[in-house]
């Protein structure tokens, strides 16, 4: 589960990270990160649109992003923003693949 303290909540952090953060895209995920050079913990972000499926289809892929997220909280750098769009494919993906796609994109441009 992730903590309050883990999450962006407001809209113009969203806005800002998508913006101006850089990407990484796989099949069923797009991740963007900017770091703020801030001394605090990360934070993410989750874009689950209705093009994924009805409710109970996006708060799965919902829940299943923050538990790999969760996960991969230590190997993220200090001050980094993370928003995470699902795409429709990830509506079939299993949490294994998401899980692999996610830690992959957070390697790249997120890590310690």
């Amino acid at each position: 589960m992730l903590a309050r303290k883990h999450r962006l909540t407001l809209g113009l952090d969203y806005r800002m990270v998508v913006r101006r953060g850089s990407r990484c895209a796989g099949a069923s995920t797009v991740t963007h990160v900017v770091h703020t050079g801030e001394e605090r913990d990360p934070r993410f972000g989750f874009i689950v649109s209705k093009a994924v499926g009805n409710a109970v289809t996006r708060n799965t892929v919902r829940r299943r992003l923050k538990a790999v997220c969760a996960s991969a909280l230590p190997d993220v750098r200090p001050g980094a923003d993370v928003v995470i769009r699902a795409m429709p494919s990830s509506a079939t993906a299993s949490y294994q693949e998401l899980r692999s796609e996610v830690t992959r994109c957070l390697a790249r441009k997120a890590a310690a």
